[in-house]
């Protein structure tokens, strides 16, 4: 009789789960372009516990087929957008962010875009940055893939007029009569003006700690905001809270615009509000473009006929290149935007100031109702009740 004792059933082995650190949100409406490699280079990231919830708001394309495919990512659907007042409503992409938070577990939230690409190791080196620099809001502005005559020829007068009037000095600006948390770091893109200094952010890439972020109202407070991210950083700012922003193309790219209807269609959304006088910026591009053209005619003419004296006149040109290439564009990107990419920044200045004159900006199939520039519903930007987070530990991502 065998009297040894039953041999116990074999033990099932539990995988270690991570607690995730960052909670990924990435909203995205007819994104099957880039959603993919986007995706990707996400799924790809290490050195920090992660989660990854897409937010599908309304695709028509393969948008939520593409985010289904990858394994471990939450597909969650934006609800009806509400309407916030009489007539201004919430934008599609803040009503999706708010979905995104709503299901976010993590201690700190990364909203990101989903046309943008992310270089390996960049996510856990934003949030050693965000803790070393004690940011409760880091932004990164994304390096710029431009690819069509449009795109190389208009973005980085764009992105260099966005520097130009936005200096560092001004973004880091400590003595506005603020704390030293509100200081933050200059990029090439949004910025809004704050006392001296200046608060900045770029929706395509922020980084927030979810205790100030929920203090605080979150994007459900700009919900109305076109300007999401720069009233995202303003609103950090207002309640002492530091915001950092600098160029991260060490960190993220991003194609913006695929074509030109893209870029007339989102360029008019922004421009009216990024630069407080758009029709005297217009006038402004048109003359140094002028003055570009000009300049070089006299500089050759002055060769041919060996009066090499009006050479010297070449100087104004490079004045110009030199304001330009501060946008961290290629050199043959430049010498497009010298040629060709002014007057075409002036029209789109000029068309988006006469759709905010009109009240009134499409972007991806919706229209929304705007006020006149700079004065985009302030009101608005009050902290409100936090966005509720989910608990519950459900699926996680283990980098």
């Amino acid at each position: 009789m065998d009297r040894s004792l039953p041999t116990p059933p074999p033990r099932l082995l539990t995988p270690e789960v991570s607690i995730s650190q960052v909670s990924i949100i990435v909203p995205a409406r007819n994104e099957e372009a880039s959603l993919g490699a986007c995706l990707d280079s996400l799924a790809a990231q290490t050195g920090a516990p992660f989660e990854i919830i897409v937010v599908d708001d309304g695709s028509t394309d393969r948008t939520r087929e593409i985010a289904q495919g990858f394994a471990g990512v939450r597909v969650i659907s934006a609800e009806l957008l509400p309407l916030a007042c009489a007539r201004k409503s919430w934008t599609g992409k803040n009503n999706a962010i708010v979905a995104g938070v709503k299901a976010a577990r993590a201690p700190w939230l990364l909203f990101t875009d989903a046309d943008t690409v992310h270089l390996p190791g960049s996510l856990a080196r934003a949030l050693e940055e965000a803790k070393n620099e004690r940011a409760d809001l880091l932004s990164y502005s994304p390096e710029q893939v431009v690819v069509t005559f449009a795109e190389r020829a208009v973005m980085p007068v764009i992105f260099a007029e966005l520097a130009a009037h936005y200096p560092s000095r001004k973004v880091r600006d400590r003595n506005s009569g603020q704390s030293s948390k509100q200081s933050s770091k200059q990029s090439s893109r949004q910025s809004t003006r704050h006392g001296s200094g200046v608060a900045a952010a770029n929706g395509q890439y922020i980084l927030v700690c979810r205790a100030a972020y929920d203090a605080l109202g979150g994007h459900a407070a700009v919900a109305t905001e076109i300007l999401e991210d720069v009233a995202l950083a303003q609103l950090f700012r207002n309640a002492g809270q530091r915001v950092c922003f600098r160029y991260g193309a060490d960190a993220v790219r991003t194609r913006m615009y695929r074509n030109w209807a893209q870029l007339r269609e989102g360029w008019t959304k922004n421009l009216a509000l990024l630069f407080p006088s758009p029709g005297r910026l217009a006038l402004q591009s048109v003359f140094l473009w002028f003055a570009a053209w000009f300049t070089i005619a006299i500089a050759a003419s002055g060769a041919l006929s060996h009066h090499f004296v009006w050479i010297a006149s070449a100087a104004l040109w490079l004045l110009v290149y030199r304001r330009i290439r501060a946008a961290h564009f290629t050199t043959v990107n430049n010498l497009l935007a010298i040629a060709v990419g002014l007057p075409m920044f002036a029209y789109l200045l000029l068309r988006s100031k006469k759709a905010h004159a009109k009240g009134q900006v499409s972007w991806k199939g919706r229209s929304y109702d705007v006020g006149a520039p700079g004065k985009s519903a302030p009101a608005e930007m009050r902290p409100v009740k936090p966005i509720p987070r989910i608990e519950n530990p459900g699926l996680r991502i283990k980098s």
